[in-house]
């Protein structure tokens, strides 16, 4: 039977997680988990689904993830993760739900517009 893939997207980081049973072995995009974010707030974020589930090292994690910058990709794939768990058993949507877990975090970046600096911003007003 083939691996199923689960998809968990933030931003514009889109990320293809999938689960295995195992030692707790994380690989993302090749490179070791600590290696891939080094930063121990984006390593937290990514496991918090296990610990939420008890789920700390019996699964192996595989995980490609593309665009964004490393904020946007951990919070992809803890979106992945969660949905991989939630297939794995349904009733760990009580624990997963509340948290936020299974959340598409729906906010983009907003467009430039012709006339303007940024989004938002003007150019200075010159009265005269």
């Amino acid at each position: 039977m083939a691996d199923q893939i689960f998809i968990g997207r933030r931003k514009t980081s889109t990320a293809r997680v999938i689960l295995k049973s195992g030692s707790g072995k994380i690989t993302v995009n090749g490179k070791e988990f600590e290696h891939a974010f080094p930063m121990l707030l984006s390593r937290e974020d990514i496991l918090t689904p296990l610990k939420l589930t008890d789920n700390e090292g019996q699964y192996d994690i595989r995980a490609n993830v593309r665009g964004g910058g490393t904020t946007g990709q951990a919070q992809a794939i803890r979106l992945g993760i969660a949905r991989a768990l939630l297939d794995i058993n349904p009733e760990y949507r009580l624990k997963l739900k509340p948290e936020g877990m299974l959340t598409r975090d729906p906010r983009m970046v907003e467009r430039k517009k012709y006339g303007q600096p940024k989004a938002r911003k003007r150019f200075q007003f010159s009265k005269r």
